[in-house]
């Protein structure tokens, strides 16, 4: 079996999909942890296109960017559980609404972790939530009354989503809101429980103090500029 290293950092959701991913598919592998604020040089000359993580390390290739990683180890590793779904419309449908969390909502996100005040944080969390609803209206229709979005077990659209859970609670904290709500995002709320209490993930994802403190330090170099 060929050498599995994974470059990366222990808050980040993008490094943390590659990690759920390997989880489920009961692969083992070497993390090596890259400091914030520097670059391995492991890591520039592993993806010396974008130079971030994370990377996997396969047999000495390097694979680059989380969900084609995600789909690299599903492909590979195919004796395992599947992550995409076998219908190639359902297919279609995970990459689409992963590729929605990433471009559209996540900046969001963004914004509202940056925002400093009330007036600042009423509109930016709006918005969250609004890009919260299509989704509440995604894991309706492709879970089919199940636990995840992949059905009975995790797929590729939870690892995309899920992913973030840990910076979405850090953020609920500081900024003292809630986004994913009994009332208004219920399917939702419900999965998340679900998802981070899942045994390739409760070990994975930081606890919400990580995030916190993490979210304090950016805020406080940002007010330090």
């Amino acid at each position: 079996m060929a050498s599995i290293k994974v470059l990366g950092s222990v808050p980040s959701p993008y490094v943390n999909r590659v990690q759920i991913a390997l989880n489920l598919k009961s692969v083992d592998y070497e993390f090596l942890q890259e400091q914030v604020g520097s670059k391995s040089e492991l890591l520039l000359k592993s993806n010396p296109v974008h130079k971030k993580i994370p990377v996997l390390i396969h047999g000495e290739k390097p694979i680059c960017q989380s969900l084609i990683i995600v789909q690299y180890i599903d492909e590979v590793w195919s004796d395992g559980p599947s992550i995409l779904p076998s219908d190639p419309y359902d297919r279609a449908v995970a990459r689409f609404w992963a590729a929605y969390l990433d471009d559209k909502w996540w900046p969001t996100i963004m914004v509202l972790r940056n925002a400093v005040g009330e007036e600042a944080q009423a509109p930016a969390l709006e918005k969250v939530i609004e890009g919260l609803m299509p989704l509440e209206d995604a894991f309706a229709k492709c879970s089919k009354g199940k636990d995840f979005f992949g059905g009975d077990t995790i797929g590729y659209l939870d690892i995309a989503f899920g992913s973030f859970l840990g910076w979405i609670s850090g953020i609920e904290v500081i900024a003292n809101v809630k986004m994913l709500d009994e009332t208004k995002t219920p399917g939702l709320f419900e999965w998340a429980k679900m998802f981070r209490s899942n045994a390739a993930v409760k070990d994975i994802i930081p606890k919400t103090e990580v995030f916190v403190k993490v979210i304090k330090k950016f805020a406080a170099g940002a007010n330090a500029q």
